[in-house]
């Protein structure tokens, strides 16, 4: 039976980092990367975003809202198929990780959880 190597660390470079689980771990920063983004040809120290049904993002990007959402300070909220035009992927906070403007509520930031890519 042979082993597939495991690569490197993406944040040190170290050559000790081991299986955890779905994860690699490595002991020497304490990083944890999936061990699917090694598989999949994509670079582990690139940060891949997915909508609901699992469809890679990219800024600029069309999406879709796939269920209503509550907005603070707005009696509507947004509904479920608005459409989100030229978006642009950042580290945001509690998940947030879309940057954009819809029409009507001007600039917000969401989670890729609540998009579909169109």
């Amino acid at each position: 039976m042979t082993e597939t190597p495991v690569p490197p660390c993406p944040a040190c470079s170290s050559a000790y980092a081991y299986e955890m689980g779905a994860l690699l771990v490595c002991p020497e920063c304490a990083h944890e990367w999936p061990l699917s983004a090694s598989d999949s040809g994509e670079t582990a120290g690139e940060r891949v975003v997915r909508d609901a049904v699992g469809n890679v993002l990219s800024d600029g990007d069309t999406v879709s809202v796939v269920k209503g959402l509550k907005v603070k300070g707005s009696p509507s909220g947004i509904k479920a198929g608005t459409k989100v035009r030229n978006i642009r992927l950042v580290h945001g906070v509690d998940g947030h990780d879309i940057d954009c403007k819809i029409d009507g509520f001007g600039a917000m930031q969401l989670k890729s959880s609540v998009v579909r890519k169109v």
